[in-house]
């Protein structure tokens, strides 16, 4: 009898050891269990630690409730401005709702990504190519927003939304290089000619000092003849002023009036003619003088 009882006591406990063996479950501190008994939804989210559910009859599903960075395959799209490009991104999201992340949704990851994608491309469609390449952080904001409205229904909340890459064509980056290279020329081209038009005032000023103090001239001179031979030059290049060589062109004009011109030579004298012989010979008589209808005399 008391061996029955021991066999007996012994197969309970063998039984309680594997039904405690089948309903023990464990949940790690990032995540949350959600216990569905025939189906239907049991109490409340399980915290994280040891838990018992119903060997055959409660399924115990567990959610990672840690930060999930996922990327977002890259879209082709058409901006706004009709130019084409190809935008990737990369998303972070959160589930902040395990029972809904279980019962709203079939595969909330699937999902995120999908509305990840769509908001993408429509975002591309409703900006300018300035906008998605100087004007991420709007479109980051609006980004997030397209798709945080539809997931906060499935318990997952987006935290970040970022644009990594836009890819242009390449007829398009050579014409933003030669946009880029034209306006650095501009610019190149405004603060040279700053620097003339400063140059120039200071340029003015000391001339207007040098033309009080004609010294000043020679001492820059001076100081100019300094600075080229202190390079070592076999050629030293003197200026020659040009008011000097205006001084002796003056000169020289007036002194060509007050010198005396050389008298013109004289004029040579007609030569004599030769005397005509004194004997003509007769002109013979033509008879042109007669009147019509005489007749001719000899």
């Amino acid at each position: 009898m008391l061996q029955e009882f021991l066999v007996a006591g012994v197969a309970v406990g063998s039984a309680g050891v594997v039904y405690v063996a089948a309903a023990a479950r464990v949940v790690k501190q990032y995540e949350r269990g959600v216990v569905l008994r025939l189906g239907r939804l049991r109490g409340g989210v399980r915290p994280p630690g040891f838990t018992m559910v119903v060997p055959g009859v409660d399924r115990l599903r567990k959610v990672n409730m840690q930060i999930v960075t996922m990327p977002v395959p890259a879209q082709d799209g058409i901006t706004r401005d009709n130019v084409t490009v190809r935008v990737d991104a990369v998303i972070y999201f959160k589930v902040v709702d395990a029972a809904d992340a279980v019962i709203q949704v079939e595969d909330y990851r699937f999902a995120v990504s999908q509305m990840a994608q769509t908001s993408l491309r429509s975002i591309i469609g409703k900006s300018d190519l300035d906008d998605l390449l100087s004007n991420r952080e709007k479109l980051n904001q609006g980004l997030e927003l397209m798709i945080d409205s539809p997931a906060m229904g499935w318990g997952v909340q987006i935290d970040r939304v970022e644009i990594k890459d836009v890819s242009l064509p390449e007829t398009m980056k050579r014409s933003m290089a030669r946009q880029a290279e034209a306006d650095r020329e501009r610019r190149a081209r405004i603060i040279n000619a700053d620097a003339e038009l400063q140059a120039s005032k200071k340029l003015a000023e000391a001339a207007g000092v040098m033309s009080e103090q004609p010294a000043a001239l020679q001492l820059r001179l001076l100081q100019t003849v300094v600075a080229v031979a202190a390079e070592k030059n076999s050629t030293l290049v003197l200026p020659f002023p040009v008011e000097l060589l205006r001084f002796l062109e003056r000169a020289q004009n007036r002194s060509e009036p007050s010198a005396e011109t050389p008298p013109p030579p004289p004029e040579p004298s007609p030569s004599p003619e030769p005397a005509s012989p004194s004997t003509s010979t007769p002109l013979p008589e033509t008879g042109l003088h007669d009147e019509p209808g005489e007749p001719r005399k000899e």
